[in-house]
């Protein structure tokens, strides 16, 4: 064992003027432990609440959409194109765009999309959020009395909620494209039937989307009043970054193409923002402890000034001092991190398996706390502490290197 870490060892395990010694080592152990764990609880439980509204996200639209004003035709030659990239899985064409939606006398505005559901359930989930109705009942039926068929739209349920309506109910649509007749410009207006209600768990898609069968949305909109494009799933989500970059690439300029990422961009940034104030945050934790190490090394520089004469009256270097309150600090630091990453994944552990905190489910729509752990964040959580710990013992180590041995031994 090197003579510095023997020494080092030596002064922590010795029992030094009653409790006082041993409560300020524990305080700077215990302040370390309580910041690395802190920090590792809290950033896993945001990774595990922005993973479950990223699953929210890709549940309601695909990995990458790929955007151009075409027919029927040319989406089927894009959607060959597109389907030829490796990592490509599947594509769905589509039309979006904005309406009014009225129904006894409330109206709301909702972002009206046409789907084929059959190649739309190949690029997400929304199959498996329907929660009342069919998506079967898409086709249009004939009206009561014998009239003229009315298409169907499934709404989500909370756009449901606010309007009052409910399957079977006849909504109406409205464009913002005018459309001339003989007492001038009118709005362009639809019947809709109520086929289904979904819940996809985000509440900015169950408050403001509608679906309905592509061509009936084409000839509601019109060629000029929306979007058309696909939806394109891929293999491995980690490579839609990349695959959406060789689309680019090959179907060119005008046919922009954006990630579920961007097309949410100011959530994620949001999200990151805040996992990043945080870390800034509760790494003041971790400060506080280290400022407790500093104290605790400097008191102990101080009581063993006798003992660091003595040393280096034996041939003891500066150096040789400075590095045994440096191998100090450092162990009570890595005692601290040991101690704090044993406690963060036992907390995280308990928080992710049992109810401790039970979240309102009308609200949040799940009803305990997500904990999602990522050994990146424990990584950079362990490497902060350790920097700090280190950092913390720079000057204690330094003042204890320049005590004069005749004066230590003379007044020590």
């Amino acid at each position: 064992m090197p003579l510095e870490l023997f020494i080092a060892l030596r002064y922590l395990k010795a029992k030094r003027k009653g409790l006082f010694a041993v409560v300020t080592t524990s305080i700077g152990v215990a302040g370390v432990t309580v910041g690395v764990a802190a920090l590792i609880t809290t950033l896993s439980v945001m990774n595990g609440f922005q993973t479950d509204i990223q699953n929210k996200i890709i549940g309601a639209q695909a990995h990458i959409t790929v955007y151009g004003l075409e027919s029927a035709g040319q989406q089927a030659k894009l959607a060959v194109d597109v389907l030829q990239d490796p990592q490509v899985k599947a594509a769905a064409p589509f039309v979006l765009g904005q309406a009014i939606l009225t129904y006894e006398g409330h109206s709301a505005g909702i972002v009206l999309k046409g789907i084929e559901p059959a190649k739309e359930f190949q690029v997400n989930d929304l199959g498996k959020t329907l929660t009342e109705g069919s998506w079967a009942a898409l086709a249009p039926q004939p009206a009561e009395g014998g009239g003229k068929p009315v298409p169907g739209i499934v709404l989500g349920e909370e756009l449901a909620r606010n309007l009052g309506a409910w399957v079977g109910s006849t909504v109406v649509l409205v464009s913002p494209q005018s459309v001339a007749s003989p007492v001038g410009l009118l709005p362009k207006m639809a019947k809709f039937r109520v086929a289904g209600l979904l819940h996809t768990g985000y509440y900015e898609y169950d408050s403001s989307m509608g679906y309905a069968a592509l061509q009936d949305v084409a000839k509601f909109l019109g060629p000029s009043a929306g979007a058309a494009g696909l939806g394109v799933r891929v293999k491995n989500l980690s490579a839609v970054d990349r695959t959406a970059r060789r689309l680019r690439r090959s179907l060119g300029p005008e046919h922009p193409v954006r990630t579920y990422a961007q097309l949410n961009q100011t959530l994620y940034a949001a999200l990151h923002l805040e996992k990043g104030v945080m870390f800034l945050i509760l790494t003041l934790i971790t400060l506080v402890a280290s400022l407790n190490i500093a104290s605790n090394l400097i008191l102990r520089s101080v009581e063993k000034t006798r003992d660091i004469g003595l040393l280096k009256a034996m041939g003891a270097s500066p150096k040789q001092i400075k590095r045994v309150f440096l191998a100090e600090g450092f162990l009570i630091g890595v005692s601290g991190l040991i101690a704090g990453l044993l406690l963060g994944l036992l907390l995280c552990y308990v928080i992710g398996h049992y109810n401790i905190v039970e979240l309102p489910a009308d609200i949040y729509y799940i009803s305990k706390v997500p904990v999602d752990l990522h050994w990146s964040d424990v990584a950079a959580v362990m490497g902060v502490g350790l920097v700090l710990s280190l950092l913390a013992t720079v000057y204690p180590a330094a003042r204890a290197a320049k005590v004069d041995p005749v004066e230590a031994i003379h007044y020590g």
